[in-house]
């Protein structure tokens, strides 16, 4: 087997089955680490939350980390929902982020998870990063990321999507908006980004073009007044990027699929927030969507000036993701098998391709 055929395997949680040694060099850590190379983003780091249990955050945010780092010189760490009895990542498992505590020395938190109830300990790492009022990311089910079914005493209950204060919890406070409904119909009405012309000129719409993707356009109904909204999302009457528009009132106003936003903290700070509701790993395929998201990792980190309309956000190895849908993920990966590159020891034993 080629060693391009070896990584693509490891890399996009495919065909692999399993890794049965520790891989040379690195710790057993439940999370992944790419350290940056040249680029803008020398010195600073990008934490990037993921656990949901239906679009491959899993899968599709390594993907984006390893872009920022090798190509753009960020330092980069993914942590993952990790089943604590095998250290395995499982997206639906809802209360286990371990190394959220990296989030103290982040400079910019992307957020991907979806209705996560996690323990006090963990969650506080989280809302200590937001009170901080450095810029957050938020993708797709990032409105809806936490949701308290059990703990509903913790202080951290109030953030729940479903909450009544603050109004849509979590979602609605820092990034704009909570979970509503589907606007367009899941699964067989896919996504167009149509770029708002009064702000064409944004900072993070520089070079952006021909946003297209597989998932559904989200119902916005709360933005705050002082929401910029970039990108509008378009319902598509199929799952093709060549498919036409849906007809009538779907998009008769078209909803809101990117924005930025201000969070202001508790202590006075006002922080900055992008957030966009497409962002599934087979989205990801999208090179303006793509585009769109490192340009955000700028701008959060007040390097507008440094965005250049035709840097490099071709994926770094091998990328076949998974299509979106519960119970779709690879089951028996741990992080460290997502290492890049990987290592070329003697003593490291391959998967096998079943």
């Amino acid at each position: 087997m080629s060693n391009t055929s070896i990584l693509s395997l490891a890399v996009t949680l495919h065909s692999i089955l399993a890794i049965t040694d520790t891989i040379p060099g690195q710790g057993a850590e439940p999370w992944v680490v790419y350290e940056g190379k040249q680029g803008p983003g020398q010195g600073l780091h990008i934490v990037f939350v993921t656990g949901d249990d239906e679009y491959r955050s899993e899968e599709g945010m390594p993907m984006l980390a390893r872009i920022l780092a090798f190509r753009h010189g960020f330092k980069c760490t993914v942590v993952f929902a990790i089943n604590p009895d095998n250290q395995t990542i499982q997206p639906d498992y809802q209360h286990n982020i371990p190394g959220l505590e990296q989030l103290a020395a982040a400079d910019l938190m992307i957020l991907f998870v979806r209705f996560r109830e996690l323990p006090d300990d963990q969650m506080k790492h989280i809302m200590d990063y937001v009170q901080s009022g450095k810029p957050v990311i938020g993708l797709r089910t990032a409105t809806h990321s936490f949701f308290y079914q059990n703990n509903l005493s913790s202080p951290y209950a109030r953030y729940s999507h479903d909450s009544n204060c603050p109004e849509g919890g979590f979602g609605q406070l820092v990034l704009g908006d909570t979970w509503i409904s589907h606007h367009g119909d899941h699964g067989s009405e896919s996504t167009r980004g149509v770029i708002n012309q009064s702000h064409k000129n944004h900072p993070v719409l520089q070079g952006v073009r021909d946003i297209w993707g597989p998932s559904d356009v989200y119902t916005i109904q709360h933005l705050p007044e002082d929401a910029t909204i970039l990108v509008w999302g378009q319902v598509i009457q199929g799952m093709q990027a060549t498919d036409s528009p849906v007809k009538g009132i779907k998009n008769n106003p078209m909803m809101p699929l990117a924005w930025t936003k201000h969070y202001l903290t508790d202590s006075g700070v006002s922080a900055r927030v992008m957030v966009c509701t497409m962002g599934a790993s087979v989205d990801l395929q999208n090179e303006g969507l793509r585009r769109l998201l490192v340009n955000s990792c700028y701008w959060g980190l007040t390097l507008e000036k440094q965005i250049r309309p035709e840097s490099n956000v071709d994926y770094v190895g091998p990328y076949q993701p998974t299509n979106f849908g519960f119970g779709g993920y690879t089951s028996g990966i741990k992080p460290e098998q997502l290492q890049w590159p990987l290592p070329r020891q003697n003593n490291f034993r391959l998967p096998e391709r079943r």
